[in-house]
């Protein structure tokens, strides 16, 4: 008889052990930017095998996530796309940064290397604008002299969805040129010329210049390195060439601010000798008072592990750590989440 109530006081026990350990494990949910899918679930993967907690994440594009966090229907949203301090204060949401990434503008176009097309902002502003049609158009064969250009047509890859890419792409390319702010324009979602052909997320627009002969399109450099995508050289504001890599991507982001609210400054065109043009950071949105206190903690658990542990992984897919500096600076501003 005590023998069986000793089991019985036993497994009672386990069950209850099993019970709080099953409390302690957070499922938090994110959706949004395409751009970092890749290093959120790997992130996501690597901490679930630490801490037992689940992170789901959607990359659904940035207007999406704004959209999901706004609705509360997700515990944090991702965008490239940072929110204005206003728009932040409005709906009671604290924006950091996670990790640094770059956009790239890809070719698939017969006979020519990667790297080796020249590009200045001018020029490429042109070509997604419309304006220039072919590939041995004149402008395009005066910054290559030697190259041999294919009377080819161009075809504009885009994107279809609302998308922080495209809002740092265009903004950068309506800084080179009034004419494509006029005929596109900046933000999320733009006018596209109607040579374009619209692709879902960054793989939509991977795929489809991929396929298409002729095609330029735009997408974050870690897309292209994993699609082993031909990319073009761009001039930067120091008059240099630059291919994208990562190192150009940390150069332009190193005299950067990031002091402002939001976390979000201007990290395109940037005047360091080697820096990558079309530089960009990814962020998260988060409740400041969430109605689910232990989801506000997860969200902020999940992030601060990641930025601590997960750097090594980030750069491995092709994105660039955020400096240390700024790592601090952002475990600071997640204490606001609560």
């Amino acid at each position: 008889m005590h023998a069986t109530r000793t089991l019985l006081k036993l497994s009672t026990l386990a069950a209850a052990m099993s019970l709080s350990l099953s409390a302690l494990a957070i499922d938090v949910t994110g959706a949004g930017a395409t751009f970092p899918y890749a290093v959120y679930t790997k992130w996501a993967e690597a901490y679930k095998a630490a801490t037992g907690n689940q992170v789901n994440y959607q990359g659904i594009g940035s207007s999406g996530g704004i959209k999901q966090i706004k609705a509360k229907t997700v515990d944090f949203g991702g965008t490239d796309a940072p929110l204005k301090e206003a728009d932040l204060d409005a709906a009671g949401l604290t924006q950091v940064p996670t990790v640094m990434g770059g956009v790239t503008i890809v070719i698939n176009v017969p006979g020519i290397e990667s790297g080796k097309l020249k590009l200045d902002g001018a020029t490429a502003a042109d070509m997604f604008r419309g304006t220039i049609k072919k590939w041995n158009d004149p402008a395009i064969a005066k910054l290559n002299p030697g190259v041999k250009l294919p009377d080819l047509a161009v075809t504009v890859a885009h994107r279809s969805d609302g998308s922080g890419t495209t809002y740092a792409f265009s903004h950068y390319l309506s800084k080179q040129s009034m004419g494509f702010m006029r005929d596109v324009g900046a933000g999320t979602t733009v006018n596209w010329p109607a040579n374009g052909v619209g692709g879902k997320g960054n793989p939509g627009v991977a795929a489809n210049v991929q396929k298409i002969s002729g095609a330029i399109g735009y997408v974050d450099i870690a897309d292209a390195m994993k699609n082993k995508m031909d990319f073009v050289a761009l001039k930067n504001k120091a008059g240099n060439y630059i291919v994208p890599n990562q190192d150009a991507v940390a150069d332009a982001a190193a005299g950067a601010n990031f002091k402002v609210k939001g976390m979000a400054p201007d990290l395109l065109d940037q005047s360091h000798k080697n820096a990558w043009p079309i530089t960009s950071a990814t962020y998260i949105l988060a409740y400041e008072k969430g109605s689910d206190a232990s989801r506000q903690k997860g969200v902020v658990d999940f992030f601060t592990w990641s930025l601590k542990n997960g750097q090594k992984m980030a750069e491995e897919l092709g994105f660039v750590p955020l400096p240390a500096s700024v790592v601090k600076m952002v475990e600071a501003e997640m204490k606001n989440i609560k």
